[in-house]
């Protein structure tokens, strides 16, 4: 159902399973099971996992799949009650994102750009190229990591400044392209046109099992590249590049239904974490443009 109805990305998929695994352990430990669980049992797995040392964040998560899970039982008549009904998920602690600041973003393209210009052997001039692209392309788009790893070469071989992404559940989203961005992207594929990925489908080609290069290997070339650039390793993240993305979009005057749309929110309360970044801009906003913010007494 998650897979065919909603559209869930192979990574939720495996994150749902593990999740599920675990509570079928739990549940036949005690000798019991999906169709047969309580209440008691759904509260007792909850306290299982505080006991071994899971975050509010990890055990919020793991009783959401449980939830939808169990609506799911119902929806199918496999079962006439729902046991997470009345539960109360453990309260996850407010956390704004990780930012980097635009002298850091800054910082981070123009290293990719130089080492992209540098000498060395061909292989090494192609990875330059690419970790250049990557990075340009990141910061302009704000894409997942998922999405941005698995692009297909097709969307960069017409010279348009959008182009359309598949995120998740399946929505399509209109995302457009910086003209930095389309010319890192020109000179890698112009450089990987002698190469051995020269007729891959996918715009960042790997020899690997996928085809394309993984999200961890270029979250461990993001992190080497920012330790070259000054940047402490574990600041930065290919999300918390997302991130950088969407709170400088704020911070210089985008609607917050703009970035909602540019991230793939299906909810703008996903969205509104990032309006931590706007209260300095809004305070001076009202001060302003009010009509009473300068009245003297």
């Amino acid at each position: 159902m998650m897979s065919a109805e909603r559209g869930a990305a192979p990574n939720t998929l495996a994150s749902y399973r593990r999740d599920l695994d675990d509570y079928a352990r739990f549940l036949a430990g005690r000798g019991d099971g999906f169709e047969r669980a309580g209440v008691e049992a759904v509260r007792d797995y909850l306290i299982d996992l505080d006991l071994r040392g899971f975050a509010a964040t990890s055990a919020a998560r793991r009783l959401s799949a449980m939830r939808q899970f169990h609506r799911f039982l119902v929806s199918e008549g496999v079962r006439a009650d729902d046991p997470t009904g009345i539960i109360e998920g453990p309260r996850k602690p407010a956390r704004l994102p990780s930012v980097l600041s635009e002298d850091e973003v800054t910082r981070l393209i123009e290293r990719a750009q130089e080492e992209a210009q540098g000498q060395g052997s061909a292989a090494a001039h192609l990875r330059a190229l690419r970790l250049h692209a990557l990075v340009e392309m990141l910061y302009a788009t704000g894409l997942r990591v998922s999405e941005l790893v698995s692009l297909k070469a097709a969307v960069m071989r017409k010279d348009q400044r959008m182009f359309t992404v598949r995120g998740k559940g399946g929505h399509e989203r209109i995302v457009p392209l910086t003209d930095k961005a389309r010319d890192a992207v020109a000179a890698y594929l112009k450089a990987r046109a002698g190469s051995g990925t020269a007729d891959s489908p996918w715009l960042f080609a790997s020899f690997g099992d996928s085809g394309h290069l993984t999200r961890q290997a270029f979250a461990r070339d993001l992190k080497d590249l920012a330790a070259r650039a000054g940047i402490p390793p574990a600041k930065i993240s290919p999300h918390v590049v997302r991130h950088a993305f969407a709170s400088h979009l704020l911070q210089n005057g985008a609607d917050l239904r703009v970035v909602q749309q540019l991230l793939g929110h299906a909810d703008i309360s996903t969205t509104q974490i990032y309006t931590h970044v706007l209260k300095e801009r809004l305070r001076a906003l009202v001060s302003e443009h009010h009509p009473l913010a300068h009245e003297t007494k």
